[in-house]
């Protein structure tokens, strides 16, 4: 049993209405639950949801992190420098579909009552597009097809995830959404790591792996990315199979509209929520900012590993395993506090350790390892955290029926200024002639992030 809630001086009662139930612990699978009782506070399917997110490190980690988008740019593909340009453009071109689309789909999912639908209908189309990889061989005439698999499955695994994070009210309460959430971006963490172990060592370790596949034309990689379409394709079952579909609420029932016509809703509703909710619109921006140096902690942290501390390629495999384990563990754990006392002083938190571990990396950089190995942990200690609480802020301020509309704004935000932290690591290894410069860069948009957001006032939701 969970203890009950205690009024703190950062209390999160403003987050939450002033007759949330008493907490306990996080919804499960085995509560019944009547149609739309998830919107009457009786949620179930907890454990069903965070599922997902255990699989979609199938995506997250196999194909868009440490495996596939490493194997196309490989020699194999072409000159050095150019492949990697090219992945660039490729993914530039899914983040831009995405900004421009993700608030309609989901606003359209929202007006219609088909969360559950679209949640399957874009993670399943991800799921083809990881198994067709296996299609894509060692050879420059197969880049095209590997950058345009790979852009697409950005596309849609963000479409699923608007629907993904819309859902966290309908398995959570007023009073457990702290924990709810963070299960399930701990469980994303804790999934990688399992996936992780098993492709390596049983497909693509450097000797011949457990099941004796080999590197030849690409085999190994080949291989790992059709697991990782059938872990993702199974884990995703539950969330299909427990959780309710979502239903509009009678007081956010809104007419149907055109594909295009949403667009102007949209607008709309933009301009609304800038006159009645402009702090909704704030920490939009706030965390568009900081989600991005968030991003950059595990993006530049192997590069900065090996360049600057000199980890060998296997060192650095460790230390991902480790910082990820860590992530996941802490978001788990901090989730209770997140109930507690609401998501912003853990998101002031968070973001005032990545500053600290940040600049501790950066001043100490001389001390070899033993830094990294605790600062660096710390940094990861504290982006997991970060990540869950600015999912649960959100969803504590979001108009009842729009949280897909909102959520799909969230994805937009995000990936509008996600060249930040790639350009000023950039800038700053430009200016200080280091790799460890680009340190500073980083913790830059992470105090710029945190100087947004500690203005943004914590409201109830309204607006309806």
């Amino acid at each position: 049993m969970h203890p009950p809630v205690r009024h703190h001086p950062f209390t999160r009662s403003s987050e939450a209405s002033a007759h949330d139930p008493a907490p306990g612990p996080p919804p499960n699978d085995t509560a019944t639950a009547e149609p739309g009782a998830e919107q009457a506070g009786r949620p179930r399917g907890a454990l069903s949801w965070a599922l997902w997110d255990w699989g979609s490190a199938a995506f997250n980690a196999v194909v868009t992190t440490f495996v596939f988008t490493v194997y196309i740019t490989s020699s194999s593909f072409g000159e050095p420098g150019t492949v990697e340009a090219q992945l660039g453009w490729a993914l530039a071109a899914a983040g831009l579909l995405i900004a421009v689309l993700a608030p309609v789909m989901g606003q359209r999912s929202d007006n219609r009552g088909r969360r559950k639908l679209w949640l399957g209908v874009n993670t399943y189309i991800v799921v083809v597009l990881t198994a067709a990889m296996f299609f894509v061989q060692p050879a420059p005439e197969y880049l095209l097809l590997g950058l345009v698999l790979l852009a697409a499955g950005n596309v849609f695994f963000e479409f699923a995830g608007v629907n993904y994070n819309a859902m966290l009210n309908q398995v959570s309460t007023p009073a457990s959404i702290g924990r709810v959430s963070g299960f399930g971006w701990g469980m994303g963490y804790v999934g990688g790591i399992v996936l992780l172990l098993i492709v390596y060592f049983g497909f693509i370790s450097p000797d011949v792996g457990l099941f004796g596949v080999t590197g030849e034309n690409g085999m190994d990689i080949r291989i790992t990315v059709l697991v990782s379409a059938v872990w993702f394709a199974v884990f995703a079952l539950p969330v299909l199979l427990r959780v309710p579909e979502f239903r509009p609420p009678a007081s956010a029932a809104r007419e149907r509209i055109g594909f295009f016509a949403s667009y102007g809703r949209l607008g709309r509703d933009i301009a609304r929520l800038w006159r009645e909710r402009r702090n909704v619109v704030w920490f939009l921006l706030a965390s568009a900012v900081f989600r991005d140096g968030l991003a950059g902690v595990f993006t530049f942290g192997g590069v900065l590993a090996a360049s600057v501390f000199g980890f060998s390629a296997g060192e650095v495999i460790i230390f991902a395993i480790v910082a990820n384990v860590t992530a996941g563990a802490s978001t788990i754990a901090v989730g209770v506090l997140d109930d507690r006392l609401g998501a912003k002083p853990v998101i002031i938190t968070a973001l005032t350790g990545l500053v600290a571990s940040g600049l501790i990396v950066f001043f100490l950089h001389d001390g070899g390892q033993l830094v990294f190995w605790t600062a660096g942990l710390a940094l990861t200690l504290f982006v997991g955290p970060a990540q869950s609480a600015s999912r649960t802020f959100l969803a504590r301020i979001i108009p009842a029926g729009r949280e897909g509309e909102v959520f799909g704004l969230y994805a937009t935000t995000g990936r509008a200024v996600s060249f930040l932290a790639p350009t000023m690591f950039a800038l700053f290894v430009t200016i200080g002639g280091e790799p460890y410069f680009g340190i500073l860069g980083i913790v830059l948009v992470l105090a710029v992030g945190l100087a947004l957001l500690i203005p943004v006032k914590v409201e109830a939701k309204a607006l309806d």
